[in-house]
């Protein structure tokens, strides 16, 4: 029976995990930041609201501005792989719309 509560240390194995730290990553897109956990590694940092010196790391696309998740996601049917699939099972434009 354990009567000391697991520390970080005691669990974890040394010297093989990366770094588990606060990162800044900056939705260049749109312009919006955000402050996450991350294992990331990079060079650059930023001072943010709070006063304090973050990693920093610019990206180009983040669920705040990815059409999917802001609802203005568009099927586009560039191949013609609809009128395709009509073709090769037999449905048409004319039958769908009667």
């Amino acid at each position: 029976m354990l009567t000391r509560p697991l520390s970080e240390d005691s669990y974890m194995k040394p010297e093989i995990h990366p770094e588990y730290r606060e990162v800044l990553f900056h939705d260049t897109g749109i312009d919006k930041y955000f402050l996450i956990r991350s294992t990331l590694e990079t060079t650059e940092t930023k001072e943010w609201e709070d006063g304090k010196t973050y990693p920093y790391y610019p990206v180009e696309i983040s669920s705040a501005s990815h059409p999917f998740y802001t609802g203005k996601h568009k099927i586009v049917d560039s191949g013609g792989r609809v009128d395709k699939f009509r073709q090769r099972y037999g449905r048409s434009s004319e039958t769908e719309s009667t």
